[in-house]
């Protein structure tokens, strides 16, 4: 919902795909394995979905005009030899996603390249809730997005948290998510920026991760620019 409204905006005077392309890193430096995954929405695809171990790292080259969104899955398993997530599954039953997104609560890093003013738009994105602490730092001094905490050890309410066959918590809903309600999720009557406003739950996720959107108009202070052609380091638990 969020990344579409995203997309609209920067694109929509740039619906060229030359230009100059980025190289994501990867970065797991989490005490555990992750499995991070691609949706690509516009231009060339990226490799959809890969292992990571503890504090390791990968390249992948995003082509000139590439807008997609990247998300990490965690407490992954094979069973009946299909591949499963409990945090951020995308339902292909393999490590690649292969078109499919992630299963809400997911932490989400958003990107659209080459967008509008020769300009690539990144931002996190909370408004399907909240499954990693991430960060992206651009390199050569762009503004850096993070969210430094772990909102599911950290003021998840208990009516938002998923967990795991233990009791764990592995992710925080959104409001949207958890009760599918026009105020939560501005729809309907609450469809616009006027009528749509913070609620108690999104300034849960607000208050610890302030550089993040928190619902689906916080653009003010979660929408980042870089001069087009930025390599990026995406950190996971950084």
């Amino acid at each position: 919902m969020r990344f579409n409204y995203l997309l609209c905006v920067v694109t929509l005077l740039c619906y060229v795909y030359g230009g100059t392309s980025a190289i994501f890193t990867i970065k797991n430096n989490c005490p555990y394995t992750i499995w991070p995954a691609t949706l690509t929405s516009r231009g060339g695809s990226i490799p959809t979905g890969f292992e990571l171990g503890s504090h390791a790292a990968t390249t992948l080259n995003a082509p000139a005009g590439w807008s997609g969104r990247i998300w990490a899955r965690s407490a992954c398993s094979y069973s009946g030899g299909r591949f499963h997530c409990l945090a951020g599954d995308c339902g292909s039953g393999q490590v690649a996603c292969n078109g499919a997104g992630g299963a809400p609560p997911v932490s989400l890093i958003e990107f659209t390249l080459n967008g509008d003013g020769n300009k690539d738009y990144y931002d996190l994105s909370l408004v399907d809730g909240f499954n990693f602490p991430v960060a992206v730092a651009p390199r050569g001094g762009c503004p850096t997005a993070i969210c430094p905490v772990d909102i599911n050890n950290r003021g998840c309410p208990n009516e938002l948290a998923v967990r795991d066959g233990r009791g764990g918590v592995i992710g925080c809903k959104s409001a949207c998510i958890a009760f599918n309600q026009p105020q939560f999720c501005c729809t309907g009557p609450f469809s616009t920026p006027e009528t749509c406003k913070p609620t108690n739950y999104s300034e849960i996720f607000k208050r610890q991760c302030p550089q993040a959107y928190s619902y689906a108009y916080d653009d003010k202070s979660s929408l980042f620019t870089c001069p087009a052609g930025g390599n990026y380091l995406i950190t996971f638990c950084p």
